[in-house]
């Protein structure tokens, strides 16, 4: 399986996805023109990437913006994630600037929101 790298832009994330190492990146500003257009190739490669995964992945998630529709495919994405969390040991890492309270909040929202999941919030 192929690794997906995706370099950020002024709206979009960069994007690290690794399937030899387990690790899922994201990190930057994201509020893309179409955001489900944008994160398909990264959905696609999620499904591909559980069907044989690593003993344990690690998602790593530093967005320190994001719009409704963004929040609307990060709850897919977690989904997705919920949905195979018995084939892997996957650990979610929720990275925010200590100052960005918003950043903050909309991760203790999805840790709520996906309690059965491995969902650490973790201040820089």
């Amino acid at each position: 399986m192929n690794n997906l790298i995706i370099e950020a832009t002024k709206y979009t994330p960069a994007i690290n996805l690794n399937a030899q190492t387990g690790h899922i990146k994201m990190e930057g500003k994201s509020y893309p023109e179409n955001t489900f257009e944008f994160y398909e190739p990264i959905m696609s490669w999620m499904k591909e990437y559980f069907s044989r995964p690593q003993i344990k992945t690690i998602v790593e998630l530093e967005i320190i913006y994001f719009n409704s529709s963004s929040s609307k495919l990060f709850f897919d994405f977690f989904d997705l994630i919920e949905e195979n969390r018995d084939k892997s040991d996957i650990e979610i890492r929720w990275i925010y600037d200590k100052e960005n309270e918003s950043a903050l909040e909309a991760g203790e929202d999805f840790k709520e929101d996906f309690e059965s999941l491995n969902f650490n919030l973790l201040s820089k």
